[in-house]
């Protein structure tokens, strides 16, 4: 089960992956092609105030953080559901 700050983290670390893709410096032997699609990606890709906003508007669904409690009774539900995520 995915919960909504995972989701939130991977978006961020896809954004960094990618910027790290456009960057020869810290990728040297990534191909100009790959670069440019990288960059093509990141055009449109949701920033850290788009991120935010989605976490206000669809908590549910993004969450820059969750507290450990609510992180435990999320996962303890799917569980207790038989829902595998």
């Amino acid at each position: 089960m995915t919960l909504p700050d995972e989701r939130y983290r991977s978006i961020q670390q896809a954004r960094r992956l990618l910027e790290e893709l456009c960057d020869p410096r810290k990728t040297p032997r990534v191909a100009a092609g790959i670069r440019d699609r990288a960059r093509g990606a990141l055009r449109h890709y949701p920033g850290e105030w788009d991120m935010q906003r989605a976490a206000q508007a669809a908590p549910e669904v993004f969450q820059e953080r969750m507290e450990d409690l609510h992180r435990f009774i999320r996962s303890g539900s799917a569980a207790d559901s038989g829902d595998p995520g």
